[in-house]
């Protein structure tokens, strides 16, 4: 079993490396996950290869010079980042197609909020180098990132992705390999909930954010949290949670899944509705 290496953004290491000698980082998957990640990894002196499971519309502007746009993995991809929560089968493919053109000795971390890290490291052959990750959009922001090992991660890959993460400013937790993960479960969870309160007409979005806002100390109402995050994405880890752990407690809001579906979303502030295009 080839043994992951260690990785550094530095020019001048040991690491595998594009020609202008920092090491290269590959990313595939979901907008705005994608795009997000690309910038982090780039600011911090990564050579970036982006490409997404279907091109978003209108293409976020790119401000790094670093990131590069294309599905060719370079050959010394030190690392690669799958980003996808949604579509499982796309999932199961792109990781696939890193498995199969990355190095033995490169890292796969991979998104695990909708499949467990060791159910996604059975599609692979190389099961040694993949992990778990707890992404969805915008949690970027957080200093920390939820790492789940599988149960055939050695602790060789645990220690490159947890160089690789500091070497962005974050600092890695250990977690479970369980479906949504830690944050994005519970998060995901109160979403719901305030999605009923809604449907019931407990009160307005604002003033459901309020509440959570002032009365438990939320950075975000549960409300704004999802409009940042999108609804697909919300929707997605709790049906995965429902799927798997088959409790009532994680039934989806009917107006939750109506608007996920349909891509309305209302008018923070107020009990109306306005069309806007999903994430």
């Amino acid at each position: 079993m080839a043994k992951v290496k260690r990785l550094e953004p530095q020019a001048g290491t040991r690491r595998r490396t594009d020609s202008s000698g920092r090491a290269s980082i590959y990313i595939v998957g979901e907008s705005p996950m994608v795009e997000e990640f690309a910038e982090l990894c780039a600011g911090h002196g990564y050579q970036v290869h982006i490409s997404w499971n279907e091109t978003p519309e209108s293409i976020p502007p790119l401000t790094s010079k670093k990131i590069t746009r294309g599905r060719i993995i370079p050959s010394g991809t030190s690392l690669a980042l799958e980003l996808t929560t949604i579509d499982l089968d796309r999932k199961r493919e792109n990781l696939q197609r890193l498995d199969k053109a990355l190095p033995p000795t490169a890292a796969i971390v991979s998104t695990s909020v909708t499949v467990t890290a060791t159910e996604q490291s059975t599609w692979v052959l190389n099961r040694n180098r993949l992990v778990g990750m707890g992404a969805l959009p915008t949690l970027i922001d957080k200093p920390i990132v939820e790492i789940a090992p599988t149960v055939f991660s050695p602790k060789e890959t645990v220690e490159v992705v947890q160089r690789f993460f500091r070497s962005l400013g974050k600092e890695m937790m250990l977690v479970q390999d369980r479906v949504g993960l830690v944050f994005p479960r519970i998060l995901c969870h109160v979403i719901n909930e305030a999605s009923f309160a809604l449907q019931e007409q407990v009160a307005t979005p604002q003033d459901l954010d309020m509440a959570m806002k002032l009365g438990a100390g939320f950075p975000l109402g549960p409300i704004e949290w999802a409009d940042r995050i999108g609804l697909k994405h919300v929707h997605a880890v709790l049906s995965a949670l429902q799927n798997d752990l088959q409790e009532e407690r994680y039934r989806i809001s009917p107006l939750l899944r109506q608007l996920a579906q349909g891509g309305v979303w209302w008018k923070h502030g107020s009990g109306e509705t306005q069309e806007r295009s999903e994430r």
